[in-house]
C-alpha cells in the first residue's frame, strides 16, 4: 500500500503507523532527506560512518574476540544480572520449591518481571543510584533500575496475591503509589530520580490495561498470560513451536495502548511513540504522512521478552528481521559524538543550550529529536551491515540485536563517558518524563 498517496484514510494510516515495518519505512524517508542535505536540524556526514564501525568493532573484539556466537541479544536480562546473576538463581529457587512450577509458569513469571522492568527503564538522570542490600554495590541508570526491579518483584510489590509474590497482576499494580515507588527505588532529596511520577503512572496505567484486555492478559490480568495468547497464534513443527514476531508486537501495541500518555492520534486512535517530522511535510500529503513511528519502549519490551520465551520454552520467532534498532540516546549519542550527525546551531533557539555545557536540552516532541531518532534507526542498520561485511558474517551469524548489545548501546555509553566524564550523559539532553526513553 502506498502510504504517500492522498487517498489513504487516517484510520488506515493509524493502523500502519503501529506496525513494525512502518518504523523502518518512515525513518528511511528521513534518511533520504539527510542524504540530500535537507534535514532541518542536523548535517549528515557519511564519511564518518567508518569511524563508528571501527569503534564498534574494537569494542566487540575487546569483549568477545571473534566468538560472535557468544554475544547475547540486546534485552533486559543483562541489566537484571548487572554485577551478578539474579535470574538463574530465581529460576533455580522456583524449580526446587515444594510445588515447583512448570516451564510455562516459569516463563510467565519472567514475562511479568521483564515487562514491568522495561517500563521502569526510562532515563533516571545522572544522580540517582540504587544500593543493593547485602553486597552494598551501587548501580545507576538502566542497570540500577533493573536491579531495583528484581528486588521489587521478589518482594511481591507488583503482586495482588499474598501467597505468590513472584507475580505481576492488575491488583498489585493498582496499589503502587509514588511514595511506594520512591521507597523501593531509594529515591530521596539526596538521591533524586528523573521521571519518578511518570514511571509510577505507567505502572498504574498498566493495571488498567491488563484488566481491560483479557484477550492478551487473561482473566487474572497478568502480563505473563501473553504466553497463552501467543501459543494460540503459533504453529507446531514436530516438537518445536514457531510464532511470528508480528503476533508478539501486535499484542504489545494493542494491549499496552492504555498505558501511554496522550500524544499524537489519528481518527481518535492514540499512536504512542509517534511524532511529526516537520522536514517531511509536503503540500497535498495524506493526513499523518509526515508522522514517524519509533515505539522504542515497545521494541525494548519485544527484544526483552523474546529471550526468555526462546530460552525457557524453546520457541522460535519468525520475522525478527523486521525489528529495528532502538532509537534512544545511547545509540543516537554514538552518532553525534563520533561526528556522523552534527547539529545546525543556527536552527535552534539559543536558550535550549546549557550555558555550563553547551549541550542542548530538548523535549522528545522537538523535531530535532525526531530527526535524530529516525537517523539512529537507519544508521544502526548500516553499522550492523558494515560490521558483518568486514567480518564475512551473515545476518544470522551476527544479528542486529547482538550488535546493539555488544557495540552500539555499549559504545554510546562509553564514548559519552569519555566526552563528558562528569556526567556520562548524552550529547543531547532529553527532557525525560519516564515514558519515552
Amino acid at each position: 500500500m502506498n502510504f504517500g498517496a492522498t487517498n489513504i484514510t487516517p484510520k488506515a494510516q493509524a493502523a500502519y503507523l503501529r506496525t513494525l515495518p512502518a518504523i523502518r519505512e518512515r525513518c528511511s524517508r528521513v534518511f533520504r532527506l539527510a542524504q540530500k542535505g535537507s534535514l532541518q536540524y542536523f548535517e549528515y556526514h557519511p564519511d564518518k560512518e567508518g569511524d563508528v564501525v571501527a569503534f564498534c568493532e574494537q569494542i566487540i573484539k575487546r569483549d568477545f574476540g571473534t566468538d560472535f556466537a557468544s554475544i547475547p541479544p540486546h534485552g533486559r536480562w543483562r541489566h537484571l544480572d548487572a554485577g551478578r546473576s539474579r535470574i538463574e538463581p530465581l529460576i533455580a529457587l522456583w524449580r526446587s520449591s515444594e510445588n515447583a512450577p512448570d516451564d510455562k509458569e516459569i516463563c510467565k513469571r519472567l514475562i511479568d518481571l521483564f515487562l514491568v522492568s522495561v517500563l521502569l527503564d526510562a532515563g533516571a538522570g545522572n544522580e540517582w543510584t540504587f544500593t543493593e542490600k547485602g553486597s552494598e554495590q551501587k548501580y545507576s541508570r538502566s542497570e540500577g533500575l533493573g536491579v531495583a526491579s528484581v528486588h521489587m518483584f521478589a518482594d511481591g510489590l507488583f503482586s495482588g496475591d499474598s501467597t505468590q509474590p513472584y507475580k505481576v497482576d492488575s491488583q498489585g499494580l493498582s496499589q503502587i503509589t509514588v511514595e511506594k515507588s520512591a521507597k523501593a527505588m531509594q529515591v530521596s532529596d539526596d538521591n533524586p530520580m528523573v521521571g519518578l511520577e511518570g514511571r509510577t503512572s505507567l505502572l498504574c496505567n498498566l493495571s488498567t490495561a491488563l484488566k481491560s484486555q483479557p484477550e492478551f492478559f487473561g482473566e487474572d490480568a497478568r502480563p505473563g498470560n501473553l504466553i497463552d495468547f501467543l501459543e494460540s497464534q503459533s504453529n507446531t513443527e514436530g516438537s518445536s513451536r514457531r510464532i511470528h514476531i508480528s503476533s508478539l508486537w501486535g499484542a504489545l501495541i494493542e494491549g499496552l495502548t492504555p498505558i501511554w500518555p496522550a500524544r499524537t492520534s489519528l481518527e481518535g486512535i492514540p499512536l504512542g511513540d509517534v511524532w511529526p517530522c516537520t522536514a517531511l511535510k509536503e503540500d497535498g500529503q495524506a493526513e499523518g504522512d509526515y508522522l514517524v513511528p519509533f515505539h522504542k519502549l515497545t521494541g525494548w519490551i519485544t527484544y526483552s521478552l523474546i529471550e526468555p520465551i526462546e530460552k525457557i520454552l524453546k520457541w522460535t520467532f519468525d520475522g525478527v528481521e523486521d525489528m529495528t534498532g532502538l532509537p534512544e540516546y545511547r545509540n543516537g549519542g554514538l552518532l553525534v559524538d563520533l561526528g556522523v550527525l552534527t547539529l545546525r546551531p543556527e536552527a535552534f533557539s539559543p536558550d535550549v543550550f546549557s550555558q555550563a555545557t553547551g549541550i542542548p536540552r530538548l523535549p522528545p516532541s522537538h523535531p530535532a529529536v525526531v530527526e535524530w531518532r529516525a537517523m539512529t534507526v537507519i544508521e544502526l542498520d548500516r553499522i550492523a551491515s558494515a560490521v558483518r561485511r568486514n567480518n564475512n558474517l551473515l545476518p544470522a551469524q551476527l544479528t542486529l540485536a547482538q550488535v546493539l548489545e555488544s557495540a552500539t548501546w555499549k559504545g554510546g555509553r562509553e564514548i559519552a563517558k569519555r566526552r563528558r566524564p562528569d556526567t556520562g550523559g548524552p550529547p543531547i539532553d532529553i527532557e525525560s518524563d519516564g515514558t519515552v526513553f
